[in-house]
């Protein structure tokens, strides 16, 4: 008997599950070990902020999709990995509250545990304040409160770090749920000048502004670091951002903030570097194209934890989604002994950014549009991700 683990239950990860779903190995114990009996999908966060979806439309429940494919779910989170050894230490909640320490032994691991928010330069605010925007079960138990504060304070100050994607869509998001909540609250966001939505072409960038100076957001393109409870931004606003009445902003400044979400990048969860993994330098998981580590071929990763040696690849969603079926087969491929497939991301992804309000804008290549017909578009695909994992085929099918 052979034990396949899949470490956490991200994206990717379930693509291996339908693929168990369908096709079970014979002589394979299957163990998910995940800290959640619940995936959540970032692609909905922003609607559920902005009160267009319940938390239930989010998220996934993995404990029926582990019982289609035969999988036994395990709670728990990984504390460290010996690669040599192939061996897991990881931690639980007891029956009585208290944490449990345990060794999970396998022959055949698949990681997708996801990644943190890196906030490395906002930590000084303390928990308090600060609301990382992974991981992302924790924010949704935390942004109701962030909102009541807000609907009781007056002028609540609100700070968005971050200028990708996700920064941009939580400012957005932010906005039309103090709206909706009917609290006088001031709405930022800050992200250093070249980082405003890099990989997209000027004309989305100049649609994102327009939207975020529709919704009262003020814009910061300066850099952020936490300082005795407030945010110091250095660096001035290029010459090219400012306006006649807005002009270059100085080269450094406090803003206040009564509480700073922030979508400042990822990082890695420690203990990979003392995995034993091939890890690149800054401690992702290195994969090749069949997202299998180099040094240990019986260890493959999707998702955010990994970076491919061959190619650099942005750390989103879409990936871990199409890398998925490639992770499944190739997982299976190893027991059986047949050809591996190879993940070939495609030149441009399709990224939808939800504006707050039911209205949305795309970006592929140099390509845009915007409207209610993208958000439409893109709540179709989101409820169709989540209505897909949903629908369970029957053991054995």
């Amino acid at each position: 008997m052979k034990r396949l683990v899949l470490a956490g239950g991200g994206h990717a990860q379930l693509a291996v599950l339908r693929a168990l779903t369908r096709a079970r190995p014979r002589g394979l114990e299957t163990v998910l070990l995940t800290p959640s009996p619940w995936q959540y999908y970032s692609g909905m966060l922003p609607g559920w902020m902005a009160g267009h979806y319940r938390e239930d439309d989010c998220r996934i429940d993995l404990r029926p999709l582990a019982a289609a494919a035969g999988v036994r779910l395990l709670l728990g989170t990984v504390c460290t990995l010996d690669a040599d050894q192939r061996r897991l230490r990881i931690a639980s909640d007891g029956d009585g509250g208290d944490t449990r320490s345990a060794l999970l032994d396998y022959d055949l691991l698949s990681l997708d545990i996801g990644s943190e928010t890196n906030t490395t330069a906002l930590d000084a605010l303390g928990t308090q304040r600060l609301l990382p925007v992974k991981p992302l079960p924790g924010f949704f138990a935390a942004w109701p409160r962030v909102l009541e504060a807000a609907r009781a304070t007056d002028g609540f100050r609100l700070c968005i770090v971050g200028g990708g994607a996700a920064g941009v869509e939580l400012a957005l998001a932010a906005a039309q749920a103090l709206r909706r909540a009917s609290a006088t609250a001031q709405v930022a966001l800050v992200c250093a000048p070249a980082s405003l939505l890099i990989g997209h072409a000027d004309r989305v960038r100049q649609r994102v502004l327009c939207q975020l100076d529709a919704a009262g957001v003020s814009v910061h393109l300066q850099r952020a670091h936490a300082e005795s409870g407030t945010l110091r931004l250095v660096g001035s606003t290029p010459a090219e951002h400012a306006t006649h009445d807005a002009p270059p902003r100085p080269a450094e400044r406090l803003l206040p903030a009564d509480c700073v979400l922030a979508a400042t990048g990822a990082r890695p969860q420690a203990w990979l570097r003392h995995s034993g993994l091939a890890c690149t330098a800054d401690g992702w998981v290195q994969v090749d194209t069949h997202h299998r580590s180099p040094s240990h071929p019986e260890v493959f990763a999707a998702g955010d934890v990994c970076a491919r040696t061959d190619r650099a690849l942005a750390r989103s969603g879409v990936h871990a989604v199409h890398a998925g079926p490639v992770l499944a087969a190739n997982l299976l491929a190893t027991l059986d002994g047949s050809p591996p497939r190879a993940y070939v991301p495609k030149p441009h992804s399709l990224q939808l950014i939800a504006c707050g309000p039911r209205h949305a804008i795309a970006s592929w290549g140099r390509w845009s549009a915007e409207g209610g017909w993208v958000w439409r578009w893109k709540d179709w695909i989101d409820r169709s991700f989540i209505r897909r994992h949903r629908r369970l085929a029957p053991s054995g099918a």
